[in-house]
């Protein structure tokens, strides 16, 4: 009977110690999630996007990512690069994180230009030819 005492000790003390380890687990990813790259990366594509869709030709547009700037640099990627327009498929891409980024399409068939000044990004907004 002590042996069994003993066993249930322990297979609750193994069972405490898993779910710890999976909560903290799933904490991290959440924070990771709320506070991180990922989160930029829809929000500023996104937001790219729409203004691209609302603009029309002849518009310039100055939108400050001082905050993906920051997260960007953090991981290595150049704030020249961290915005990539596809004319053709028209997408706007962000990326902020090595090997990851968001894509999202606008409808406006426009050609966009931009470039970068310290923690702006200024875009213009042609007729496509």
């Amino acid at each position: 009977m002590e042996k069994k005492k003993g066993e249930i000790l322990v297979e609750n003390i193994i069972f405490i110690v898993l779910n710890l380890v999976f909560l903290t687990i799933l904490v991290l990813f959440l924070i990771n999630q709320g506070n991180g790259a990922i989160f930029m990366e829809k929000f500023y594509s996104k937001q790219i996007s729409l203004l691209i869709d609302s603009s029309s030709p002849g518009a310039i547009m100055q939108l400050n990512l001082e905050k993906p700037k920051k997260v960007a640099e953090k991981n290595g990627i150049a704030f020249d690069k961290m915005v990539v327009i596809d004319l053709d498929k028209r997408l706007v891409t962000v990326s902020l994180k090595d090997k990851s980024s968001y894509s999202y399409s606008y409808f406006n068939d426009v050609d966009v230009k931009f470039y970068t000044d310290d923690i702006y990004y200024i875009f213009t907004i042609n007729k496509r030819i």
